[in-house]
């Protein structure tokens, strides 16, 4: 079995200065879905936190041409738990393979791990 894994930081601070800053943001990576699951609570901290995941997901995938941020959404299981949904081009890309995701916040940062292990 092999093992790609992604990582990513984000400076919540900063983020939330991109978001305000550059309308349609928002939009642009973030699905209907995941905005209105983060409605009820801190919106940007919701926020960075998936896009900490997207990130770390494209890295594990070694940045693919073509890679839609609204073929991954972030969405939190009943649980709480965050776990990736797939469409498209993403979902071919990982059909055959088990993504496991971690996001965590402290101090104004946010992080997100990824591993994708091969079945085969």
């Amino acid at each position: 079995m092999s093992s790609q894994i992604g990582i990513d930081l984000v400076d919540l601070a900063r983020f939330e200065t991109s978001l305000a800053r550059t309308t349609g943001l928002s939009k642009r990576l973030f699905t209907d879905r995941e905005i209105a699951q983060g409605s009820n609570r801190n919106l940007p901290l919701h926020l960075a936190g998936r896009f900490a995941a997207k990130e770390a997901l494209a890295k594990a995938l070694g940045v693919p041409p073509g890679l839609s941020w609204h073929e991954v959404e972030v969405l939190r299981l009943e649980s709480g738990r965050p776990n990736f949904e797939f469409s498209g081009g993403v979902l071919a890309l990982l059909r055959d393979k088990i993504v496991k995701l971690s996001i965590s916040h402290d101090g104004g940062f946010v992080i997100a791990m990824v591993i994708i292990e091969s079945v085969n």
